[in-house]
């Protein structure tokens, strides 16, 4: 279906909260915009992983293209890689440096000797010649390295966490209600680009998946310099001193926040923290089904809890005693605590 035909879905989500009034042009005049990181499904990327892991993908692509390599290095490959891990975990770090030489050194060989026994790649070899000679040649300050070989797009990002410094993935810009806490729009965005730099592309999405166009946006300081691309929105950056606005503003800008919670419930319930699916086009796939998965429970919560309300009503008196159930006692304590 791919990433475009996915977000007819997210519309479809929001339009349905528009036919039975669940959503209405006064909840999207006030938005919240904010950006966080989708991790990719990969190992962490150490120097000797990735030269392990891209020689053992070259060996089992020659073989299936037929070529009688000089020295495969598998059995000697896998030695030292465990040897470089126990170095590292016991902190003998020149020991752990020798090894990671050796594997570098395994493969460069590996990459000559298919160079030289192969001069037109097919498309899938050729590929991985490509991410290897980067691998091989890229250093330690370089920009734009390769930290994956089976997802070469993944970059490096910090965003200033104190318990995960750099995170590799990319980054997700989403679009929240001020009011009920309505996904408007998400997308992944890759390039690793300032946040002030999206703004104006999911002020887009959020007119053409909702049809109305948000009269103010409350970001946090990570998009100052924006408010210059925008004319049809009023950008609203947090940080501002409580005493020199009135009550009513200060409001919407204490409500800037409720945005962050809603990158929890998308990373624990609906798995926008690790991304399984292949390339660019899945890093934005997953985004959007993360965000229409949470629209889609807020939807179910609104359908069933005139039910609860019902049950609860027929099931207790106005003081709270309990009358009589037609249910387990334990399964309607769940459910009516999920409703209230």
């Amino acid at each position: 279906m791919g990433p475009d035909k996915l977000e007819e879905l997210l519309a479809a989500t929001v339009q349905t909260a528009k036919s039975d009034k669940l959503l209405t042009e006064k909840h999207v005049e006030r938005v919240n915009v904010d950006m966080t990181v989708q991790e990719k499904a990969i190992a962490f990327p150490t120097d000797a992983r990735l030269y392990h892991k891209v020689r053992r993908a070259f060996v089992r692509l020659a073989r299936k293209s037929n070529i009688n390599l000089r020295q495969n290095y598998e059995r000697v490959g896998r030695k030292v890689f465990l040897k470089q891990g126990r170095y590292a975990s016991a902190g003998q770090h020149k020991r752990a440096r020798k090894e990671t030489k050796k594997l570098k050194t395994m493969l460069g060989c590996v990459i000559r000797d298919i160079q030289r026994k192969c001069s037109d790649p097919e498309r899938r070899l050729a590929t991985v010649l490509k991410i290897a000679n980067d691998i091989f040649n890229q250093k330690r300050n370089d920009t734009n390295k390769v930290y994956s070989v089976h997802a070469p797009e993944v970059e490096c990002i910090a965003k200033g966490k104190v318990h995960r410094k750099y995170e590799f993935g990319c980054k997700v810009a989403m679009v929240s209600s001020s009011r009920d806490n309505w996904i408007l729009a998400i997308d992944a965005v890759h390039g690793n680009p300032f946040d002030g730099h999206t703004l104006k592309d999911s002020l887009k999405q959020v007119k053409q998946i909702t049809g109305w166009q948000p009269l103010h946006a409350y970001c946090d300081r990570g998009y100052r310099g924006a408010a210059r691309e925008i004319t049809e929105t009023e950008v609203h950056i947090s940080g501002k001193k409580k005493k020199n606005m009135k009550a009513s503003l200060w409001k919407w800008y204490a409500r800037r926040s409720a945005i962050e919670p809603i990158f929890g419930h998308l990373k624990s319930d609906n798995r926008l923290e690790r991304n399984p699916l292949q390339g660019k086009d899945g890093d934005r796939i997953n985004a959007i089904l993360s965000g229409c998965g949470f629209n889609l429970r807020k939807l179910l919560r609104t359908f069933f809890l005139p039910f609860f309300r019902w049950m609860f009503c027929r099931n207790f008196d106005h003081s709270g005693a309990l009358i009589g159930l037609n249910m387990g006692e334990t399964n309607f304590e769940m459910l009516s605590a999920h409703a209230f």
